[in-house]
């Protein structure tokens, strides 16, 4: 499960579309894209925390994350440099940066209190090499947050998410970014490889102790705290 062999269109497709990225996300989130951030970090996140912000794109898990918790050392990971380079359009401080996939992270066993992925494990190789990497990487009690797109359980529901990612959402696009923002209709590609929200559960449930989920637009979008053994509830 994951994007597997469409990776490298989806990666190409953010590449074209940095200029614009940020705007377009807020338009087709209908304005709630901080808001959800903001609501999968509170409470999961610690001062004095090291974060790990995988698939950061320009940093806005990690903007939210420092707005809220004054004493953090946050990492930025993502795939593409160029969304790294772009940090500083959102970023007064400009934290430690790394850049690569989710299938293999860079980093040392148990390395960070919280790793957050914003709008971004969807876009993962393979969700479950993804998820056991992030597990890895996290310190023994500590948190994975994902924040993104959810996939409802019940059909019909589910069906009204599809129609608004095939249909509104390219048209909001297009209103926010011109011609590049009609490339975020990839979206629904992705949308498609994503697991639904039970399921989600199910695979974090295989490496992690216990999952809370928030949901927001009747299960459209889903905030994520999986808690590794020792975390809180």
């Amino acid at each position: 499960m994951g994007l597997e062999e469409r990776w490298g269109h989806v990666v190409n497709i953010l590449r074209d579309i940095i200029p614009v990225y940020d705007k377009v996300n807020t338009y087709i989130s209908l304005g709630h894209d901080k808001e959800y951030r903001q609501n999968g970090i509170r409470g999961a996140v610690d001062n004095g925390n090291t974060i790990l912000d995988a698939g950061s794109g320009y940093g806005n898990m990690s903007k939210t994350a420092m707005e809220l918790y004054s004493d953090l050392s946050v990492v930025m990971y993502d795939p593409l440099l160029p969304m790294l380079r772009n940090t500083l359009q959102i970023l007064e401080v400009v934290p430690d940066m790394a850049n690569g996939i989710f299938e293999y992270l860079p980093f040392r066993d148990k390395t960070f209190d919280a790793v957050m992925c914003g709008y971004s494990l969807r876009d993962a190789i393979n969700l479950r090499i993804a998820v056991g990497e992030l597990h890895r990487v996290t310190k023994d009690g500590g948190r994975l947050i994902v924040v993104d797109l959810g996939k409802p359980d019940e059909p019909i529901i589910r069906a009204g998410v599809s129609f608004y990612l095939r249909a509104i959402l390219p048209i909001l696009a297009l209103v926010a970014g011109g011609r590049l923002g009609l490339k975020f209709a990839a979206l629904y590609d992705t949308y498609k490889k994503w697991p639904t929200n039970s399921s989600l559960k199910d695979i974090l449930l295989e490496k992690y102790d216990s999952v809370r989920f928030q949901k927001g637009m009747m299960g459209g979008a889903i905030m994520v705290v999986a808690y590794k053994s020792g975390g809180k509830i």
